[in-house]
């Protein structure tokens, strides 16, 4: 949706070694974004976009009108399901719905081969591989871990939202995680660390969620779960944040 920076770099330094041609889209979607969220507020950066873009290896950028993602209208038909309406879909309710009826768009429009997506939205990420495989069965979806500041914060373009007292507190939610991490693989149990956890959190951000779960499923973990998903989402100020960290038993992913 713009705002470029090296996270989104990252995909397509990946994308470029997995194909011959490389096409970055960029299109802020409107039916992703809830009352009172902030479509209207959304960085608009295209012109830096652009520049940026030129500097690396793509061969396409496709930048289409809302007209164009949605000549019959906004409600495409397209829905996210079960899995869309936990975690961020409860709090954002048809939130999904928007991002997998546009990335349906513009896997239809574009017609891609292979489609990389940052692992930050872990969520959105393992719906749009749900939607691709019943609508997509050869379009191979994949992943890049995400892209950090020095001091730990995920990179993401809401970051510019955050005061300079804002965005010296962000960093404390990764470090938050990584602690819930080390305190699953001590054996500490999933109910006392995320009681713990959310505690400590509250203290500098209002909370969403946090949850620890099976990260094939987003569901909660049973004896046979290899695969864990720490997932969070707060508020600092009026700007949410989301973070994740997945990760195997015997060693982080």
């Amino acid at each position: 949706m713009g705002g470029l920076h090296e996270g989104h770099l990252s995909l397509i330094k990946q994308a470029s070694l997995k194909a011959d041609k490389v096409v970055v889209s960029i299109f802020v979607n409107p039916t992703q974004f809830g009352k009172n969220e902030d479509f209207d507020q959304y960085p608009n950066s295209l012109d830096q976009d652009v520049a940026l873009l030129e500097q690396h290896q793509v061969d396409g950028l496709f930048t289409p009108s809302v007209n164009q993602v949605y000549p019959q209208g906004l409600d495409g038909g397209i829905k996210a399901g079960e899995l869309g309406d936990i975690l961020c879909g409860a709090s954002r309710p048809g939130h999904f719905d928007g991002v997998v009826q546009v990335v349906h768009r513009l896997f239809d429009i574009v017609k891609p081969d292979t489609a990389i997506f940052g692992q930050k939205d872990y969520q959105q990420l393992l719906l749009i591989r749900q939607m691709a495989s019943q609508y997509f069965p050869t379009l191979e979806v994949l992943s890049q871990a995400t892209v950090r500041e020095r001091d730990g914060l995920a990179m993401s373009t809401r970051n510019q939202y955050l005061s300079i007292r804002e965005r010296k507190i962000a960093p404390y939610l990764y470090s938050v995680l990584l602690q819930v991490k080390q305190d699953y693989l001590k054996g500490v149990p999933v109910k006392v660390l995320t009681n713990v956890a959310n505690s400590t959190l509250t203290e500098s951000f209002k909370m969403d969620y946090l949850q620890v779960l099976d990260a094939n499923t987003l569901k909660q973990i049973t004896d046979n779960t290899s695969k864990i998903a720490i997932l969070c989402a707060v508020f600092l100020g009026s700007t949410r944040l989301i973070d994740n960290i997945i990760f195997t038993k015997d060693k982080h992913v």
